[in-house]
């Protein structure tokens, strides 16, 4: 047991330093939502359901475009092991150019969003204040993914500490704005969900330019702001090539959440509020597993590159252990007091905050199904970004997600009159398979000896 525990225990304290304060920016940037849900839902709660709705759509465009900020992360932790300080500023600048890029196309869909809206069955009234929110929430996608490169740059150098400390002032901002804007507080117009909206922008762009700032100052070998404007077509190309299957992947698991609550919004106001605030619950948990995983990308790439596959499958194997262990608890803090979670969302004086509390305690208990098997599959998809392998893992996330998850969410909820639950239930099945196919497949690229493998 001594033996194996001195085995592990590099590998634990190596994950730990990196993965921590990757966890605590992760759950920084997603307090940025929370608290647009918190304040919002103590504002009004037809505004909580247009914003969970826009919100839905805005984060998968987000997370889509992530996918060339994830590709920096493995990109520059391989250049760094090699020692190669040109490759590092290459690809992470045409990060940042693909991520712009990606922004500036999806802008006019946010924008012009209300018959997007209406086209998938959501309430006159709940399209068009989802629409107002977004016409001003587009504008925080260009500097929020352009964070997110900066945020992988850092990550890869291990200066984890500083992106934590950035994202924690980025999030404390945004609570300030929002109780300014939301309530009309200090003198301010109150613009209720504009207001949530503009706070979003401002937290956005200021969280960019103290990252930027940051970055040039700690980093002057890189030199990555200089010449910026220069286009470098074989840096753009890897970076694309490792990156779309990356943003078609969190598209796949991303967009199954989102087109849950597409569905819930048929069933009314009250389910949709309740599911927007068990999936703020449940994303504020999965932050944990997405450090995790992050932190495993880093200390894969580089054993990768370093020839080093004993450490490479020690090290996955206390991953998947941290990521098991943090299971545990959620399950236990979703199967003891989910009311007590739900309820810190809705006003105590609203009228429909019984219902709402109800519905979404029920959705809390079906959350503690799938954190096991949600921190699985993406600690797997972490591995195996860090071996550089995105394009089966893209295919095995859709069948896992679309194919088999989003028919069973339907069946479930509509078919056999499950409602939310049913819903929810589904998402279990989709994740579920995703784990199981994710991890047998870096099971199979590691006994290669790493990096992708054919099937």
């Amino acid at each position: 047991m001594t033996t194996v525990f001195a085995t592990y225990r590099p590998h634990l304290r190596g994950l730990l330093v990196l993965g921590v304060p990757l966890i605590g920016s992760h759950l920084a940037q997603i307090a940025i939502v929370a608290t647009d849900t918190v304040m919002l839902g103590w504002y009004d709660v037809t505004a909580l359901a247009a914003m969970t709705l826009a919100q839905s759509v805005w984060f998968l465009c987000f997370i889509v475009g992530s996918g060339f900020a994830f590709a920096v992360l493995p990109m520059v932790a391989s250049a760094l092991g090699a020692g190669d300080d040109t490759q590092v500023r290459r690809v992470t600048r045409m990060g940042m150019w693909l991520s712009a890029l990606f922004g500036l196309a999806v802008m006019p869909a946010l924008i012009w969003s209300e018959p997007l809206f209406l086209a998938l069955g959501q309430s006159p009234e709940t399209s068009m204040l989802a629409e107002r929110y977004m016409r001003i929430a587009a504008f925080a996608m260009i500097p929020a993914l352009l964070m997110m490169v900066l945020k992988s740059y850092l990550a890869a150098l291990e200066r984890s500490q500083s992106v934590l400390w950035i994202t924690v002032a980025t999030a404390v901002l945004n609570v300030g704005v929002n109780w300014a804007l939301i309530f009309g507080n200090l003198g301010f117009p109150e613009l209720g969900l504009r207001g949530a909206a503009i706070a979003s922008v401002i937290a956005n762009l200021v969280g960019l330019g103290v990252f930027a700032v940051y970055a040039a100052r700690v980093t002057p070998e890189h030199a990555l702001f200089t010449r910026l404007w220069r286009p470098d077509g074989e840096a753009f190309g890897r970076v694309a090539r490792l990156g779309w299957p990356i943003g078609l992947t969190n598209l796949a698991e991303s967009g199954l959440f989102s087109a849950a609550s597409v569905m819930i919004g048929w069933l009314g106001a009250q389910p949709l509020a309740a599911h927007g605030v068990a999936l703020q619950l449940t994303a504020i948990t999965f932050m944990v597993h997405v450090g995790l995983s992050q932190a495993a990308t880093v200390r894969a790439g580089s054993a990768l590159g370093r020839g080093d596959r004993p450490a490479l499958l020690t090290g996955a194997r206390a991953a998947i252990a941290l990521s098991v262990c943090f299971s545990a608890v959620t399950v236990t803090l979703y199967l003891t007091m989910p009311e007590l979670l739900v309820g810190l969302f809705i006003d105590p004086s609203d009228p429909e905050r019984p219902a709402i509390v109800a519905i979404g305690t029920t959705l809390l208990m079906v959350a503690a199904l799938f954190q096991l098997v949600d921190g699985l599959q993406v600690v797997a998809l972490g591995l195996l970004r860090g071996l550089q392998d995105t394009k089966w893992p893209m295919i095995y996330a859709g069948i896992s997600y679309w194919v088999i998850g989003m028919p069973a969410s339907y069946v479930m909820g509509f078919v056999l009159g499950l409602g939310a639950m049913g819903v929810w239930l589904g998402l279990v099945v989709g994740l579920a398979l995703a784990a199981v196919t994710l991890l047998a497949r870096f099971r199979s690229a590691a006994r290669a000896g790493g990096g992708a493998v054919p099937v």
